[in-house]
């Protein structure tokens, strides 16, 4: 559960992560693995409770075009809004990870692989744009993000396997960050049954 000992010696700032993860009570652990359940089961079945966190990420998404915007680079812009919408989650659980805080690091890193899946749906609509979306500023010029990053890229054919590859990602990082909440509560249980004193 830490860094391997060469990366700390000759990154200083990375040294903290050599600490245990700060205790939480099995109660608190056991809960939010139950709550990614939740997420998980709601997600599979094409919504659920996951679907309303997502409204949370499409200012920051739009955000993302007006601040990369000020770049003056095209590209950059339009694809801002992902960037940022990724950015952000993977900061607060990094952000998290060097305070040691299991919970926190996973709530944010369970939310940063499952915005994979709106951003593989977006992707996905490249060529047909059949969503409905929504736009900064006028929406009679607005322009499809994928449409126009994957056209620049010359993938544009591609959008549907590139769109299903990014979905297979996400899923795969939100069942890796529960199943590491559930190794880090298996592994702070057993220090606790290991450090009480052993009743003769």
């Amino acid at each position: 559960m830490r860094l391997p000992e060469f990366i700390t010696a000759r990154l200083p700032a990375f040294a903290v992560l050599k600490d245990d993860w700060k205790p939480a009570s099995r109660l608190a652990l056991w809960a939010w693995v139950s709550f990614y359940i939740v997420l998980l089961f709601g997600a599979a079945m094409g919504g659920g409770l996951a679907s309303w966190f997502d409204l949370v990420f499409v200012p920051i998404h739009e955000g993302g075009h007006l601040l990369f915007g000020w770049l003056g680079n095209k590209w950059l812009m339009v694809a801002g809004g992902t960037l940022l919408q990724l950015l952000v989650p993977l900061a607060l659980a990094t952000y998290f990870a060097f305070r040691r805080e299991a919970i926190g690091t996973a709530f944010c890193a369970f939310f940063f692989f499952e915005q994979f899946l709106p951003v593989a749906t977006y992707m996905a609509d490249a060529r047909s744009q059949s969503l409905t979306y929504v736009t900064v500023g006028d929406p009679d010029l607005a322009e499809h993000d994928w449409f126009y990053l994957f056209s620049q890229a010359g993938v544009l054919d591609h959008d549907v396997q590139i769109g299903a590859a990014v979905r297979v990602l996400g899923w795969i990082g939100m069942l890796a960050v529960v199943a590491w909440l559930i190794c880090v509560a298996c592994l702070q249980r057993n220090a606790a049954a290991a450090s009480r004193p052993e009743i003769p």
